[in-house]
């Protein structure tokens, strides 16, 4: 069986947690506590063939900055995750995907870019913005609705 090593990054707060945990448990986590680091696995089905994700969310605390590179060497795909409500957020997934790039030392490192919390009415990054954005990383981009 095929296995994947995902790794979820971006800000404290962004929902990083909320979001993996909605895909492994379908449960929404309404609480905010702070990650260090969580890994969990499931078994899905991608393009016919049955694979195993293994996801590993991340601190987005920067007093844990140190351990990115660690996670980004061994990352095969990443997602970038913002808060549509938090302008500086959006902002800094450029440093996390640049610190992608040198890690891997490669240009070509699969990335999604996922706008989170787009059930609330404040927005600070649109819609455009992140289009353009995900053209330029050459990442795929997706809203989601996750928020507490």
């Amino acid at each position: 069986m095929t296995e994947y090593k995902l790794v979820v990054v971006g800000d404290g707060g962004v929902g990083k947690s909320a979001l993996t945990i909605q895909l492994i448990q379908n449960h929404f986590v309404e609480e905010y506590d702070p990650t260090i680091e969580d890994s969990y696995r499931k078994q899905v089905v991608i393009d016919g063939e049955t694979c195993l994700l293994d996801i590993l969310d991340t601190a987005g605390q920067e007093e844990y900055s140190a351990m990115r590179d660690q996670y980004m060497r061994t990352g095969e795909g990443f997602l970038l995750v913002f808060a549509v409500n938090e302008s500086k957020s959006f902002e800094n997934v450029a440093n996390y995907r640049e610190q992608i790039r040198r890690v891997k030392d490669s240009d070509d490192v699969p990335m999604v870019l996922v706008g989170n919390k787009c059930d609330l009415a404040q927005r600070a990054v649109d819609g455009r913005t992140v289009a353009d954005a995900a053209r330029a990383y050459g990442a795929t981009f997706i809203f989601i609705r996750f928020s507490f």
